[in-house]
């Protein structure tokens, strides 16, 4: 495939844009403009979106442009990557409790329109099937929002044999562990399972938003997109989607660029 990299630092991949912010606050900017055009041009929209420390700052600005009268979430929908097992929406580490209180909270979306698994449920595989009939009530996903874990994982499709289809319980490897341990009062404390959205309803999502920052992601965004396509590395499926952005800041990116892309004139 041809990648081209242009003085506005766009890099194009066959269907995959990238766009090189200075840093982490840029990235932000540049991954919530992504969103808000969605929002805009279809306010009834449903968008994938995903909790850890990257997107804080790109729900930070969504929620800026909400106050200044630029956003109107009364009719978006949404659904979650992923929720821990075991952990109810009222415990702080919750990923509803995170989505309410970093962004739900702050705009005038719905609360009936935003969708997690349940962490609670008692079967695991009837809570599997029902988000998976939500996801697909809703029409489909039309922009998902994904982090990119250090071990290449998304949503909490872990490296493994086969690529999952639809949402499913996961067992936690312990580098995904060991990286949400500052997060509980100890590692021990850390949920060992969670409900995550398939690599299959990531890869139906029309668009799909990969926000990356940090020198410790450059390792894993090079091998995702300009290595193989393997189960061993679950990201690297996003190279046969057929719309991807990857937003990063610079010292997300520079190894991607060192992996062939040449500077246009």
């Amino acid at each position: 495939m041809r990648m081209n990299l242009s003085r506005n630092h766009e890099i194009e991949w066959g269907a995959l844009r990238v766009y090189e912010a200075a840093d982490y606050n840029g990235m932000s900017r540049r991954a919530a403009n992504i969103i808000s055009a969605h929002v805009i041009l279809h306010p009834a929209c449903c968008l994938g979106l995903a909790t850890g420390t990257t997107p804080i700052g790109i729900y930070e600005q969504l929620i800026r442009w909400y106050e200044k009268g630029d956003l109107d979430f009364a009719a978006t929908r949404t659904v979650n990557l992923d929720e821990y097992r075991g952990l109810g929406p009222g415990h702080e580490q919750s990923y509803r409790y995170f989505m309410n209180s970093r962004f739900f909270d702050h705009i005038n979306i719905n609360r009936e329109n935003t969708h997690l698994p349940d962490g609670l449920a008692a079967d695991p595989e009837a809570e599997c099937r029902r988000y998976n009939a939500v996801i697909r009530s809703l029409g489909g996903i039309r922009l998902q929002l994904l982090g990119l874990g250090r071990n290449g994982h998304i949503g909490f499709n872990e490296p493994g044999g086969a690529f999952e289809l639809e949402t499913h319980l996961v067992a936690l490897t312990q580098s995904t562990i060991n990286a949400n341990a500052p997060l509980f009062s100890s590692r021990d404390a850390v949920p060992r399972q969670a409900f995550t959205m398939g690599i299959k309803s990531i890869m139906q999502a029309k668009a799909v938003l990969v926000a990356v920052s940090g020198e410790d992601k450059a390792d894993i965004v090079a091998r995702a997109f300009s290595g193989p396509v393997t189960p061993e590395l679950p990201s690297s499926i996003l190279q046969m989607h057929p719309d991807v952005t990857l937003v990063g800041d610079r010292a997300a990116l520079h190894k991607l660029k060192e992996s062939g892309v040449t500077v246009c004139d």
